[in-house]
């Protein structure tokens, strides 16, 4: 019978073995049956680091999932502060650096790995970055272990010798993308067969971003901090301060909108501006030389996100390039809100609308980048819709969010993906 998860800790609980032992322990082991399904398995995540970022929150839930289906979690990694929360979970937390290419810190994770698989009895091991997958493909040869892998948001230029290392992400007995757009890149850069890639969105707290939790008093103490009327129309632009993220075209889109005096309509674009305090110069002298300073606002990153987006009647992602992240657009459809963005990169896979949907299904609106007229033109075509096809668009959104991109939904598509290996003949 498999030892339990607290006795069957790393080497840290169980004490040195003896050399004959440990060479008896670790054929045993490697020649045990293979579970067909989570529930007795024990899953090891590598990571950079247990921080508080998209792999760390996703090697989160999972480990959230894995337990509740019977399996044992363990993450191995740099210490960081999600480490506490992910022993509250109850799993289990091993200090392993893999987030560099050294060779000999990568030889020494080899021998630890090799032995950690056959002590600890691993069935699969995940690796969310190049580096741990580059230690874990030495450490599974010739050992009943399942290779997973996780690409990153964006693919690097290839450049060597750093391309063969990052390359090792793509020789996991499964390899997950986070977008189809990645999947797309990731196939054609590495010939990857099709049928071996899975997409798995990045999850949003749909529990934060929820309108039901958002106060009416949150939404209008915001909007009076921003000088927004209690009858304007309120466009949101979010996101950090910088050329490549189009804030330029919606102040265009802006004086199109209000460019015969109407100010009923006003953008408040929100986010940082210090990485290019020159770029934030440039949006406040263009919005004073179009007349704008009335219907345009630029402030600092917004403390309370979810009661910004709830008090917008469309959130706008006007970006010039493809974006690293889509959880901006996917947070405003959380929030029951009709989003405007620019055709590129992962957006199309996160707003609903013809042609790719019907128009029934539709939670927001895609434009060409750099398309002032279209985006201007979207935006209308929002804030003219009647109350109730306004809710029903809407709750819409809401609902795709939380099919698509929840928690919940992110980590049962992880499930999937870790049965599927464990239910393939060896």
């Amino acid at each position: 019978m498999r030892a339990s998860a607290r006795s069957a800790r790393y080497v840290e609980t169980d004490g040195p073995l003896s050399p004959q032992a440990a060479i008896e322990r670790k054929g045993a082991n490697l020649n045990r049956p293979r579970p067909r399904s989570l529930a007795g398995a024990t899953i090891l995540q590598l990571l950079p680091a247990l921080r508080d970022d998209e792999p760390g929150r996703a090697a989160l839930d999972s480990v959230r999932m894995l337990l509740q289906a019977g399996a044992r979690a363990i993450v191995a990694g740099a210490d960081g502060p999600l480490a506490g929360t992910l022993r509250d979970s109850g799993g289990e937390f091993l200090p392993m650096p893999n987030d560099g290419f050294n060779p000999l810190r990568i030889q020494f994770n080899v021998r630890r790995l090799s032995d950690l698989i056959a002590n600890e009895r691993i069935d699969v091991v995940h690796a969310h970055s190049a580096a741990a997958a580059w230690s874990a493909i030495a450490a599974v040869r010739r050992m009943p272990v399942f290779l997973l892998t996780s690409f990153p948001n964006r693919l690097p230029a290839s450049s060597r010798p750093a391309s063969l290392y990052r390359a090792s992400l793509a020789r996991g007995d499964r390899v997950i993308a986070p977008s189809a757009f990645i999947s797309r890149a990731v196939i054609e850069r590495y010939g990857i067969e099709p049928d071996r890639v899975s997409v798995i969105p990045r999850a949003v707290d749909t529990d934060t971003f929820d309108p039901a939790v958002v106060t009416a008093a949150r939404i209008a103490a915001l909007r009076r901090s921003w000088d927004v009327a209690p009858g304007s129309r309120l466009v949101l632009v979010p996101g950090s301060l910088a050329p490549g993220h189009g804030q330029m075209i919606a102040i265009k889109a802006a004086r199109l909108l209000n460019g015969s005096g109407n100010n009923a309509i006003v953008f408040v674009f929100t986010g940082d501006g210090t990485a290019q305090p020159r770029y934030a110069g440039h949006l406040a002298r263009r919005i004073r030389l179009n007349g704008l300073e009335r219907g345009c606002r630029v402030i600092e990153p917004c403390p309370d996100l979810p009661a910004a987006l709830a008090g917008a009647d469309v959130v706008v992602l006007p970006t010039l390039e493809p974006p690293l992240s889509a959880a901006a657009a996917i947070a405003a459809q959380a929030m029951g809100r009709p989003v405007v963005a620019t055709d590129l990169g992962v957006l199309p896979e996160t707003v609903l609308c013809p042609p790719r949907m019907r128009e029934e299904l539709r939670t927001g609106w895609l434009v060409p980048p750099g398309d002032a007229g279209e985006l201007a033109r979207a935006i209308a075509s929002v804030l003219a819709l009647n109350l109730t096809a306004y809710r029903a668009l809407s709750a819409r959104a809401r609902q795709f969010a939380e099919f698509a991109f929840s928690p919940q939904s992110v980590a049962e598509a992880s499930r999937r993906v870790y049965t599927s290996l464990l239910a393939r003949d060896g």
